[in-house]
């Protein structure tokens, strides 16, 4: 069985998403971009990398949704790693929050409430839990 490729599972949802452009990242992998702006990137091996305002980095590595960004650990960007096709619901959930607040559709209030709310995003915690 061939590996799976994780990227393309996130972009058969994410490109269906209104004025959602799809194309080859720079460095490999896949690129979101909506209204001329880039909405993230999943990199050839399953990492998923989108730039979010500071303040929502640090919440959404706070509530273990993210993790900071390996090359800029300061900035907004954060990192999502995919394992499997079982983390590409919580991957396109961060994009999707990233969607919408490029798109104007979530204020910054909202946004938080959001990241904290694990329903919303998905919980990881039992994802490294013995079975």
């Amino acid at each position: 069985m061939g590996n799976i490729d994780l990227g393309e599972l996130v972009a058969g949802i994410v490109k269906h998403w209104d004025g959602v452009e799809v194309r080859p990242y720079r460095f490999g992998g896949v690129e979101f971009r909506v209204d001329h702006r880039e909405i993230g990137h999943v990199h050839i091996g399953g990492v998923a990398d989108l730039l979010m305002p500071v303040r929502s980095r640090r919440d959404l590595v706070a509530a273990g949704r993210a993790e900071s960004h390996r090359t800029q650990p300061h900035s907004g960007w954060i990192s999502f790693r995919m394992r499997s096709e079982h983390d590409v619901p919580a991957a396109v959930q961060l994009f999707r929050l990233n969607y919408e607040r490029l798109r104007g559709a979530v204020r910054p209030r909202i946004m938080t409430s959001l990241i904290t709310n694990p329903t919303i995003l998905g919980d990881r915690s039992a994802d490294d839990m013995p079975a």
